[in-house]
C-alpha cells in the first residue's frame, strides 16, 4: 500500500432491544417463561477497526441500506481525509450498491472484498460478538438508544490493543499478514 495508508475492516451488526438470552432458570422438565412486550426495536451499527492501530469508528442507523452505507463512508472519509483508505468488507447489498461504490471511488476508498460467507475473516465480526456477549446478553436496556450508546461506549472504551486482541487481529493465526 502507498505511504499514509490505512487498512480498515468494516462490518455491520443489528442491535435489538430484546436481549439475547444465554442463561436462565426453570424447574426441571418445564420451559422457562420469557415475558416480552411491545415491539423489538432495532438499530444497525456500522463499524470499522484500523487493523494496525485499533482505532474504531461507529455509526448507528435505523437500517442497512445503500444510503446508510454511504453515510458511513462519509464518516470514514472525514476521519481519514488525506489518507489512502483500504476498506475490507463483505458483499452486503448496501456495500455493492452502485451509489456506495461510486461514493467510495469519489473518496478514493479502495474496497477490498472478503469471500462470500466468511464472517470469520472479518475482525469486526469478532469484536461485535465480544461486545454483545459482555454488554447485551441477558440484559434489557430501557430504550434502544440507551443500548446503542452503551454498546458503542463499551467498544470505544476498550484500549486499542485490547480491541485488536478481541477482534482476533493479534492472533498468531490471523489470516492477514501486514
Amino acid at each position: 500500500m502507498p505511504p499514509r495508508s490505512v487498512l480498515l475492516a468494516e462490518d455491520e451488526t443489528d442491535l435489538r432491544l430484546f436481549p439475547p438470552l444465554h442463561a436462565g432458570w426453570a424447574k426441571r422438565g418445564r420451559p422457562a417463561p420469557v415475558t416480552i412486550s411491545g415491539g423489538n426495536a432495532k438499530r444497525v451499527l456500522f463499524g470499522s477497526i484500523n487493523i494496525l492501530t485499533g482505532h474504531r469508528l461507529f455509526l448507528a442507523r435505523r437500517q442497512q441500506r445503500g444510503a446508510d452505507c454511504e453515510a458511513f463512508l462519509d464518516e470514514v472519509h472525514e476521519r481519514y481525509r488525506g489518507w489512502h483508505v483500504a476498506l475490507l468488507l463483505d458483499e452486503a447489498s448496501s456495500h455493492t450498491a452502485e451509489a456506495s461504490r461510486s461514493l467510495a471511488d469519489d473518496y478514493e476508498i479502495e474496497m477490498l472484498w472478503l469471500p462470500k460467507r466468511s464472517p470469520h475473516l472479518n475482525p469486526m465480526d469478532h469484536l461485535w460478538r465480544h461486545g454483545k456477549r459482555v454488554m447485551l446478553a441477558n440484559h434489557q436496556y430501557d430504550s434502544i438508544d440507551e443500548q446503542v450508546d452503551r454498546f458503542i461506549g463499551y467498544l470505544s472504551g476498550l484500549p486499542a490493543r485490547e480491541a485488536l486482541r478481541k477482534a482476533g487481529a493479534l492472533s498468531e493465526d490471523f489470516w492477514l499478514r501486514l
